[in-house]
């Protein structure tokens, strides 16, 4: 998934983001204190408009059975990291929720940190479709590939 930007729709493929990383950081952690902080095991590494790019680290409480990471674990990881794409073109509106959400487990991730990368495939005025790439760390083939909806909310007036 070595593509950033929206291209096939003519969207501007060099925009910048409407939020820079640190600002998605920080609104983050003040307003979802509980799922984005110091231990959360969640990292933005990289935000372009439409997309970005997750690390969430290597935690063995996230293994179920059989000693692999588990598929919740994986779909939040997508899920965060189709937000950060989403708000990556849109700016922050925290209101904007996943609708849908399709994933498809490709191999066992290795016991290393998962990388996911999104991008948005189109953008609405009222929907985002995109897809995310989830790779372990150092590998080239994909764990999951995920397809994702998010509904945005009309501005409010």
């Amino acid at each position: 998934m070595e593509e950033r930007g929206m291209e096939e729709q003519g969207m501007e493929q060099m925009a910048a983001p409407k939020l820079t990383r640190k600002e998605l950081e920080d609104r983050l952690r003040a307003e979802f204190p509980e799922m984005f902080h110091a231990m959360s095991g969640y990292l933005i590494e990289d935000v372009w408009y439409g997309g970005g790019l997750v690390r969430r680290r290597y935690d063995p409480t996230s293994l179920r059975p059989g000693g692999t990471v588990s598929g919740p674990t994986i779909m939040a990881l997508a899920d965060f990291t189709m937000y950060v794409a989403v708000l990556s073109a849109i700016g922050w509106v925290p209101l904007a929720v996943t609708t849908n959400l399709t994933i498809n487990f490709l191999k066992r991730p290795a016991a290393r940190d998962l990388l996911a990368q999104a991008r948005l495939l189109k953008l609405g005025k009222r929907l985002a479709v995109g897809e995310v790439g989830i790779r372990s760390d150092g590998e080239e083939d994909l764990v999951a590939h995920v397809t994702s909806t998010y509904s945005i909310p009309p501005p409010v007036k």
